[in-house]
């Protein structure tokens, strides 16, 4: 990567960065020209994680640089589902899903951008997705080999395990290349999981007479487990929307090691004080996760709610404190989902502790993730006995105080 003053806005939009293709070519563009910046998210899930927002916050400092953000909601796209890193094709999900996930996305996403309409332009790839025709899709197909596909780590890993490959999931490299044809992308943004399909863009605008766009890749977070990339399907995941006691609660449990990459890629401490906060022979491992814990929080909610979370997370998961958080919620159970005083566990979690979906709450029971009156729920099906007062609890942050009616 070539050498920029310090001082320049291309010194400041590489960094962080783990590529860009190429960065000439994006300081070409820069001189005198307001840039259309695309990031493409597809609805497969309901909640936006902190993961995504390395790649948001990336794009938000192209609009504090007066550029347009052009965030495409992958509506049509989601339908195939992205087969990156996938060891098997993605469930095929449905128009009510879809839709079920996408009507939060902008509001969450709206956390990190600026949402002024003349800052950010948001599109629906159904909209020129739905009406091509099958010609259309012929001629689309007929601009990448089969060869060049199967270039792709995830399709390469899969044919040498003898793993299927669905026809369909060729397409949506090309689907998404598609969208930067559309919206006439000068960038593109994502994670270093996407430097394929980014670079299928470039091919494809080529192919339309337009310029291609510069290809901008940011590495990927890595969850609270400490293993792998942050997933919501994988259950180590901080959401954008999570309380502020569960968002400070899970950052606080990540590893001693995570806390580098999770400072730079997500706030904007400087890089002389993220050394200071993370080199234990300057800072306790502890005082500089609570840092990045309340940084967050902050970012988030308020300073004002990262202090209370602070405190409460000390008083009860500390040696010093002990027992139940203050000021537990009430939740009242349906009355239609109990029967002669019991309920299904997953039915209660789904009610009660607002997970949105029934796999979600088999998933929380199976990871020992729920109790009630302290006591491990390790059944999702068998009823339980309910009544008003008891204490519905997940993980070790998130209380809920049951009314039965």
């Amino acid at each position: 990567m070539n050498h920029v003053g310090d001082n320049t806005p291309l010194s400041a939009l590489i960094l962080g960065c783990e590529n860009v293709y190429t960065v000439e070519e994006l300081e070409q563009r820069l001189k005198g020209r307001r840039l259309r910046v695309k990031l493409g998210m597809d609805p497969t899930a309901p909640d936006l994680t902190l993961g995504h927002t390395v790649v948001l916050r990336k794009l938000r400092q192209f609009q504090d640089l007066g550029h347009l953000a052009v965030l495409i909601i992958g509506d049509y796209t989601a339908r195939i589902g992205d087969p990156t890193g996938r060891s098997k094709a993605r469930p095929i999900l449905t128009r009510e899903e879809i839709e079920t996930n996408a009507e939060t996305y902008l509001e969450q996403a709206g956390k990190v951008l600026d949402l002024s309409p003349d800052k950010l332009e948001v599109r629906r790839n159904s909209e020129w997705l739905t009406p091509m025709t099958f010609a259309d899709v012929i001629q689309l197909m007929s601009q990448m080999t089969v060869a060049r596909m199967l270039e792709r780590d995830t399709f390469a890993k899969r044919q040498a395990q003898g793993k299927e490959i669905h026809l369909h999931e060729l397409l949506y490299p090309l689907m998404q290349a598609r969208d930067s044809v559309a919206v006439k992308a000068d960038v593109e943004l994502g994670g270093t999981d996407q430097t394929f399909n980014n670079l299928c863009g470039r091919d494809l605008q080529r192919n339309a007479g337009q310029p291609p766009q510069i290809v901008m890749t940011l590495p990927l977070l890595i969850g609270t487990d400490g293993r792998k990339k942050m997933s919501k399907s994988l259950g180590n995941y901080v959401a954008v929307t999570d309380p502020p006691g569960e968002m400070f609660g899970k950052i606080m449990r990540i590893a001693d090691e995570l806390m580098p990459a999770y400072f730079a890629l997500l706030t904007d401490t400087p890089p002389s004080r993220i050394a200071q906060l993370t080199d234990p022979t300057q800072c306790h491992p502890r005082e500089g996760k609570e840092q990045l814990a309340k940084t967050i929080v902050t970012q988030y909610h308020s300073a004002a709610e990262a202090d209370a979370a602070a405190e409460e997370f000390l008083r009860v998961f500390s040696s010093r404190g002990g027992g139940l958080p203050d000021d537990i919620p009430d939740v009242e159970v349906p009355q239609d989902r109990v029967r002669d005083g019991k309920i299904t566990p997953i039915d209660l979690i789904t009610c009660c502790l607002g997970e949105r979906s029934r796999t979600e709450a088999r998933r929380l029971v199976a990871e020992q993730g729920v109790r009630l009156n302290g006591q491990l729920i390790d059944d999702p099906i068998t009823p339980i006995e309910v009544k008003s007062g008891d204490v519905l609890q997940r993980g070790k942050r998130r209380f809920v105080r049951l009314v039965v009616s």
